[in-house]
């Protein structure tokens, strides 16, 4: 019998609205499509009545797991636009905020897998381990989420001596744990029955539809605005692209957890060599000079890429967002074909989706 079953707009799995229209044959997926647009709050245009500052705080809202990568980002583009040098020490404070964005992140997105696939009480070990992250961000910025470490120029909020030794302890003692994690996440049978084979996207398919992030390390494509074209000061660290060719759900999971010790080795080197001198040129509100300019972040989910506009004034003429689901989103229908219904919300939860970044 043919059905057609959807998933979303409102889904246990997914948070945010998306809708999954699955074409089946019985149980299995003989086709698939996926609608957004659910979640539009004008953040595009919000922006052209704001100056530098204000955009800051607003385009932190964009994401609340990744707030501070759409921070980072904007930010690179006024001061790439305006010919700021950001003081090195302001540059090291924003490669540390971003890579416990990132440690807290993965390690959110592997706890709720660990729940779709049905092995609880490795999600509560997971978000166990991600809380330390949590406390780290929350005594750095004073939020948990929204972190407003950026401002154009620099870095808000200093990391004193204290604080600094302080979180290269916390960092040491949760590699340990992480070890034992990965073990389980790589060789317990029920994750390895629920991931390997689901959800294929060729290294071919994935590189066709413009995947990106470790969605596409996840299918063997080796890309990662750290290392392609380093920024800020990640040229100075230390670290490995993430990279596996089987390709399925299992893929993803594995990237994302050798991900975390790739940040923790950046965070190591970079609480250990901070160096000394001024955070930023200080809080003035910045014209934004004529012309435009792109700038990339290599954010939890993948590349993410603002394209700014100046006229002169305090005020954007223009900021053009685009973020890793955009890109990735299209590969879902690809993923869910040939598996079982049951499956769904498994595979589209397996790109780490952000909705509401995408209907900026």
């Amino acid at each position: 019998m043919s059905y057609v079953v959807p998933i979303g707009p409102y889904h246990p799995a997914l948070e945010e609205p998306v809708h999954a229209k699955l074409y089946t044959e019985g149980e299995v997926i003989k086709d698939a499509e996926v609608f957004v647009g659910y979640n539009h709050r004008g953040i595009e245009k919000l922006a052209t009545e704001r100056n530098a500052i204000q955009t800051i705080v607003l385009v932190e809202r964009v994401c609340g797991i990744c707030s501070h990568s759409h921070a980072f980002t904007y930010a690179m583009a006024v001061e790439a636009l305006n010919g700021t040098e950001v003081p090195k020490r302001g540059q090291y404070i924003r490669v540390i905020t971003a890579e416990l964005e990132r440690l807290h992140s993965h390690l959110l997105w592997l706890g709720i897998a660990c729940h779709l696939i049905g092995h609880d009480s490795l999600f509560m070990r997971i978000w166990d381990v991600r809380e330390p992250i949590m406390d780290m961000l929350e005594k750095l910025s004073g939020n948990r989420v929204n972190y407003a470490m950026v401002i154009p120029g620099g870095a808000r909020k200093d990391i004193p001596d204290d604080m600094r030794r302080e979180f290269l302890a916390g960092l040491k003692g949760i590699l340990p744990i992480l070890d034992r994690i990965v073990e389980i996440a790589t060789t317990d049978k029920t994750i390895a029955l629920r991931t390997k084979g689901v959800g294929i996207l060729t290294t071919e398919d994935a590189i066709r539809q413009g995947a990106v992030g470790p969605h596409a390390r996840a299918s063997g494509v080796p890309i990662d605005v750290r290392k392609d074209a380093p920024y800020s000061c990640y040229d100075e660290f230390d670290f490995d692209i993430a990279v596996c060719d089987s390709c399925d759900v299992y893929a993803r999971v594995v990237v994302r957890a050798l991900e975390c010790y790739e940040s923790a080795k950046i965070l190591v080197q970079a609480l250990e060599n901070l160096p000394e001198g001024p955070i930023n040129l200080g809080n003035k509100i910045p014209k934004i000079a004529e012309g435009e300019v792109v700038a990339r972040h290599e954010a939890p989910r993948g590349q993410v890429v603002y394209k700014v506009v100046g006229n002169g004034t305090q005020y954007n003429q223009r900021v053009s967002i685009h973020v890793p689901t955009f890109k990735n989103a299209p590969t879902v229908p690809t993923m869910l074909r040939g598996n079982t219904v049951a499956d769904g919300g498994l595979i589209v939860a397996s790109i780490d989706p952000c909705f509401s970044c995408l209907d900026d």
